[in-house]
């Protein structure tokens, strides 16, 4: 879907040629003389149109207004969340119209969070997989026009906005990939297309060179698939090459069955989505090679499949990380940790200014938060708040969790320096303890999505989140770094496990 940029006002968006136009009416709305305002201050007056959020009212050729589909869309009090659910509940109202052209008149004042939220929730609602269906439903909405009162006031908004959506569209489409597409091995190509496409360096390890390096945790989970895994490693240099990076970290188990621990059978499908880390770190970087901001940024993705087999890695088994540090298995169905731990290690050696690690680790982070906002863990006050405040601009919310050095009293081991799993309770919590071990001596940051990254049910799919949160965190970041001179790396050779 292509969006574009347009001044236009009231009467000139009554006169634009398309197939549907999506007026937002919020509670301070004021109309003027076009037949556009007229209809809604009539609407309003007698009570057939509520400004509440999400509201809506549906017109077919109306007098004076060239589009035959007309949407009046309550905002509310026009703040971005607002604005939000009122386009995407507009939007989603037009899914079976097969209207191609679109235009949505913003409202009067609206700021750059205004205009991201409507380009958010406008592909949002109306993105379709269709990768894998022998007779795909079509994406019927092609073009999308935001009109606004002067276009260059909004155009780097606009930039952002629309490459942030990419990202999100790009890791919701992996995610939703089935498991026997979406392979450590597809990982490791999108990531080369990705650096091809933006200049980014990449590496693709396979087992052989991810067991020389020493990951022995890693290297356990995937044993007992077919599928090798594979070690993704993305470099952006956006600012000089002597500045510390920021480095994500996303886990990639492409399938999760439990290993020998394994899980039940219901519902067992949705753990094609435990590689959501991995696809939001790609989707951040598919957005960052649109944007080039001025820092540099790494990505680290372990990837593999947890099976169950002969070779698999078992209770009671006792694997050395990394790290050195050695770990107890004692629930193969812990194992998104045991990738994770050296991983963070790893990250040590491009001596970054922070690490954030995304993972749908646990689901008691689910318990606790439900699916509107992610668990954040992060062991400095800074890191956190920044990552609150991107979270919140982005309407892709977290919420900051505890990490009491106590929670890791059910970590102990009496045959290996740590246990990978805790009790029961506070499960989220001892996972994230049991990260913070290997997470170096650098400012670090974990966001557990278990909750976040996936819908079930009728609407089950990826949602792409947290691509929005990283987005806006990273672009908020380089406003702090003392270089910037926006060059992108030089692509290097890539390797082949």
């Amino acid at each position: 879907m292509d969006f574009d940029l347009k001044t236009l006002d009231l009467a000139g968006a009554a006169a634009e040629k398309c197939d549907a136009l999506v007026l937002l009416v919020g509670e301070s709305f004021r109309p003027g003389k076009d037949p556009l305002s007229r209809l809604a201050a009539d609407a309003l007056k007698a009570g057939d149109l509520e400004p509440k959020a999400g509201k809506l009212l549906q017109a077919y050729r109306s007098a004076g207004i060239a589009a035959p589909r007309l949407i009046l869309a309550g905002a509310g009090d026009g703040s971005a969340k607002k604005v939000h659910a009122a386009v995407h509940a507009a939007v989603a109202g037009l899914r079976a119209s097969r209207a191609r052209r679109l235009v949505i008149c913003l409202p009067a004042g609206a700021d750059d969070a205004v205009l991201r939220a409507v380009v958010a929730a406008t592909a949002e609602a109306s993105y379709v997989y269709i990768a894998t269906k022998s007779k795909p439903e079509g994406r019927e909405l092609q073009r999308v026009t935001i009109a606004v009162a002067d276009a260059d006031r909004y155009k780097a908004g606009f930039g952002v906005a629309k490459a942030t959506a990419s990202g999100i569209e790009f890791a919701r489409e992996l995610g939703n990939l089935p498991p026997n597409v979406a392979t450590p091995a597809r990982l490791g190509d999108e990531a080369r297309k990705l650096a091809k496409a933006h200049g980014f360096r990449c590496e693709v390890l396979g087992p052989k060179e991810i067991g020389k390096i020493g990951m022995g945790s890693f290297l356990a989970v995937g044993q007992g698939s077919e599928q090798p895994s594979r070690f993704i490693v993305l470099q952006y240099q956006g600012a000089a090459a002597g500045e510390p990076p920021l480095v994500l970290v996303g886990k990639g188990i492409t399938f999760d069955s439990g290993g020998i621990s394994i899980k039940p059978s219901q519902e067992m499908d949705e753990m094609k989505f435990d590689m959501g880390g991995a696809a939001s770190v790609l989707g951040t970087f598919r957005a960052i090679g649109e944007l080039r901001p001025a820092l540099n940024v790494v990505a680290l993705i372990p990837a593999c499949e947890n099976m169950p087999d002969g070779k698999s890695f078992k209770p009671g088994d006792i694997v050395t990380s990394l790290s050195g540090q050695t770990i107890e298995i004692l629930n193969t169905d812990a194992e998104g940790r045991l990738i994770l731990c050296d991983a963070l290690t790893y990250a040590q050696r491009f001596k970054p200014s922070a690490v954030i690690d995304v993972a749908t680790l646990t689901g008691a982070c689910l318990v606790a938060l439900g699916s509107v906002r992610s668990g954040l863990f992060a062991t400095d006050d800074g890191l956190a708040q920044a990552l609150l405040d991107a979270g919140d601009a982005a309407l892709d919310p977290c919420w900051r969790m505890p990490l009491d050095d106590e929670y890791a009293d059910g970590l102990k081991s009496n045959f290996a320096d740590v246990a990978n799993v805790g009790g029961r309770a506070g499960g989220a919590v001892n996972a994230a303890k049991f990260l913070q071990r290997f997470a170096g001596n650098y400012p670090w940051a974990h966001l557990d999505i278990a909750g976040t990254a996936w819908k079930g049910g009728a609407a089950k799919g990826s949602t792409g989140r947290p691509v929005g949160l990283l987005v806006q965190f990273l672009l908020g970041q380089q406003r702090l770094a003392p270089s910037k001179t926006g060059r992108a790396a030089k692509p290097s050779r890539t390797k082949r496990g």
